[in-house]
């Protein structure tokens, strides 16, 4: 599996990024009728949860200078 090196700052942002979106696409999905485009967005919202719940669980290592 390949290995992501972030720092703090970066996490941090990464994971408000993903939030942000999350919530922009929940008001998406409620407002789109088409079934085709409302299931492509949920399977987006799906991937998104997924990488947040990983960058969550993400161990931080002490950044060495």
């Amino acid at each position: 599996m390949p290995t992501l090196e972030l720092t703090p700052e970066e996490i941090q942002l990464l994971e408000e990024t993903l939030e942000y979106d999350l919530s922009e696409l929940r008001m998406e999905i409620v407002d789109t009728d088409r079934l085709e485009f409302k299931s492509a967005l949920k399977h987006r919202k799906e991937l998104l949860m997924g990488i947040l719940e990983k960058l969550e669980r993400c161990e931080v290592a002490p950044v060495l200078a």
